[in-house]
């Protein structure tokens, strides 16, 4: 009876007698074309949530629904012409969404919305104390584009002989990836491709309302503050402090798609930021701090803002750092005792104990091997070019500097993939900041130790974050029986376009909107602020400071370990109601406008959920996917129209009764 559940319980028995093409044949032209096309969308959605608040959900499952739908709509076309040769395969299905992921994971660990625009005049001149020529760098599509090709390939090389290890012999869980993979099986089904099709009319119903509507908003944002981006929904008063919705449908599609906890955790923090703590500290001008300052020097309010995000985002970042590796030593420590065991004893056939589904999937996966000798070759090879280039890109760089970061890079991108194989967290941002510390240190201040900090946290972040990526993808492989060389190729293919897009897309967005980066802009760039001031701190030590922020830098730092003890200790059903310390860090600067949006979003699906749970659950995403999409996709023309000087017609701004009259008066004079 046990037997006749698991075989019924079988995956792969629904595709038994459908021949696994060989992996030459899984990488088609229509999937690299496809692939580019759904690059361009996702480097577009990826850049515009980077450059406003930095959150950043999952694609993985709308790049697998998109791909799915374009080339089963190419196919269909072909077929009915009869000129199909080549079916529509699940395993081509795996290897667009991986040079999806691949090309729009760029657009976050290329630094776009931190580190590398963190180093620009536009950063600087909101940090003043540490504006020198040699610690500025501003952007430019040519060095941009060669620093990226030259330091986001390591990471692809460095795990690749460590994939038997984390995927067969480890059965790490990957839980992105192994969601996707159940997701791309089941639209190649006959009744999951049924579903597929009613998932993509919802997809592209709410991505036209998203197109239209971030279309109408344009008409209505003539200057700075106008628009229903500016509406006060709450109040004038509310407004000033960010309290407001923006009537961004992107951030009420993140909002849908992120636990509500985080939504809900983004909303106490801007709570807590702007409508206690800077109203208490902005009393204390001229006591705390001088009633001089410009509002972006850090030794005013604004220090305060950023000096206590970074502390929360360092704390929450540490504690996850240090239980993360903790459980990649335990399981390590666990796997070669099983092991160890296993291999003592009688020595029974460890496939025997293998499932239906694991028995295919393993042959597949160790049937195309990539060699060590050629993961080993092009590690050194890009090693080498990339410590010739990176110095020459930035100067104050030193190739010593870089030479140690790769000699260690291979062991922190083994427990960067290792630790997102059991928690399904990367930690790359986290070991990029490590680099901004010592390396900006090592460098010292006199010798331009911000920029060389700011660019090590790029050298290390690409290398740590494409590991884990990669991982992932060739977890969405295995489950898919997708070869591991048609997943390493189409990986490289997407980081490659990756490595192109990006740098343009970024190019596009900064020479079109010329207030990117400015605190209360459309584009405030939150993270490169945040970026560049670690790298102070990292150089000038607490001196950058102002009065008692160091003692509150300190309590949030604590408080954001303590915040994550507790949700550990107290198990996962209560964990839910206790908020996450890193997503509280984010509205400390930008405001709680977009937490209004996301917890909109939540609200919205929760209610869904209520009314009909097995629609909520099969079309939520989609709706997300749209939302987020279209108005995403609507920064294109938008930039365009800018950088032809094409400007909206009407500016939509609110005034108080006392300013009205004023206005009133002066027209009327």
């Amino acid at each position: 009876m046990r037997e006749m559940e698991i075989e019924d319980a079988s995956v792969e028995k629904a595709f038994e007698g459908k021949v696994v093409p060989r992996w030459e044949k899984q990488i088609t032209l229509r999937a690299m074309v496809v692939s580019v096309v759904l690059a361009v969308l996702f480097t577009f959605i990826v850049m515009k949530l980077n450059l406003t608040t930095g959150i950043i959900p999952s694609l993985n499952i709308s790049a697998g629904l998109l791909g799915f739908f374009f080339v089963k709509m190419w196919t269909n076309v072909l077929s009915k012409l009869g000129l199909l040769n080549q079916p529509f395969t699940r395993q081509e299905n795996t290897v667009i969404q991986t040079c999806v992921v691949a090309a729009g994971g760029i657009a976050f660990s290329g630094g776009f919305g931190s580190y590398i625009f963190g180093m620009s005049s536009e950063i600087a001149n909101q940090s003043p104390e540490a504006n020198r020529s040699q610690d500025i760098k501003d952007p430019s599509l040519g060095w941009m584009i060669a620093f990226v090709s030259v330091v986001s390939f390591l990471g692809l090389f460095s795990v690749v002989p460590l994939r038997k290890i984390m995927i067969v012999d480890f059965q790490l869980t990957y839980p992105s990836g192994t969601a996707t993979a159940h997701l791309i099986n089941s639209f190649h089904t006959a009744e999951g491709a049924k579903l597929a099709k009613k998932q993509v009319r919802v997809l592209g119903k709410y991505f036209s309302f998203s197109f239209l509507w971030g279309f109408f908003q344009w008409f209505y944002t003539a200057s700075d503050g106008c628009g229903f981006n500016s509406f006060p929904t709450f109040g004038l008063e509310a407004y000033k402090n960010k309290f407001f919705f923006d009537f961004s449908t992107t951030y009420v599609g993140v909002g849908m798609i992120c636990p509500y906890i985080i939504n809900v955790s983004l909303l106490i923090g801007g709570i807590l930021s702007w409508g206690i703590m800077w109203p208490l500290i902005d009393a204390r001008k001229g006591d705390w701090y001088s009633a001089d300052l410009k509002p972006s020097s850090l030794h005013g309010l604004q220090g305060y803002k950023v000096f206590i995000a970074i502390a929360m985002i360092l704390g929450d970042g540490l504690y996850n750092f240090v239980k993360v590796l903790g459980r990649t030593f335990i399981g390590l420590y666990k796997q070669f005792c099983k092991k160890k065991i296993g291999t003592s004893s009688s020595g029974p056939d460890s496939c025997s104990s293998l499932s239906y589904d694991d028995k295919c999937r393993t042959d597949m996966f160790l049937r195309d091997q990539i060699p060590v000798w050629f993961s080993i070759i092009g590690y050194v090879i890009i090693a080498v070019i990339s410590i010739v280039v990176v110095p020459i890109i930035f100067h104050q760089l030193k190739w010593y500097f870089i030479l140690a970061i790769y000699v260690i890079a291979p062991a922190l991108a083994f427990c960067n993939a290792y630790g997102c194989g059991l928690t399904d967290w990367s930690l790359a941002s986290t070991y990029g900041k490590l680099a901004i510390f010592t390396i900006g240190a090592w460098a010292g201040a006199s010798h331009g130790g911000v920029i060389a900090g700011l660019a090590a946290c790029g050298v290390m972040m690409n290398i740590v974050s494409t590991a884990s990526d990669l991982m992932q993808d060739f977890k969405t492989g295995y489950m898919t029986m997708a070869s591991p060389r048609s997943m390493f190729v189409s990986q490289v293919f997407g980081t490659a376009i990756g490595c192109v897009i990006s740098p343009c897309v970024f190019w596009l967005f900064y020479k079109a909107f010329g207030n990117l980066g400015v605190a209360d802009s459309a584009y405030p760039a939150p993270y490169a602020i945040v970026y560049r001031n670690m790298a102070i701190l990292g150089v000038d030590g607490v001196s950058a400071l102002p009065q008692y922020c160091l003692v509150l830098c300190c309590g949030f730092f604590g408080g954001a370990i303590v915040i994550n003890l507790v949700r550990d200790l107290v198990g996962k059903e209560r964990a839910k109601f206790i908020p996450v310390p890193m997503a509280m860090a984010i509205p400390f600067y930008i405001g709680s406008y977009f937490a209004i949006d996301m917890c909109l979003g939540s609200l919205i699906l929760f209610i869904w959920r209520k009314l009909d749970k097995f629609d909520a659950d099969t079309f939520g995403s989609a709706v997300a996917s749209g939302l987020i999409c279209g108005e995403g996709i609507w920064t294109l023309p938008s930039s365009f129209l800018a950088l032809a000087g094409v400007k909206p017609p009407i500016c939509m701004k609110f005034l108080s009764r006392a300013q009205n009259n004023k206005v009133d008066a002066l027209l009327e004079s």
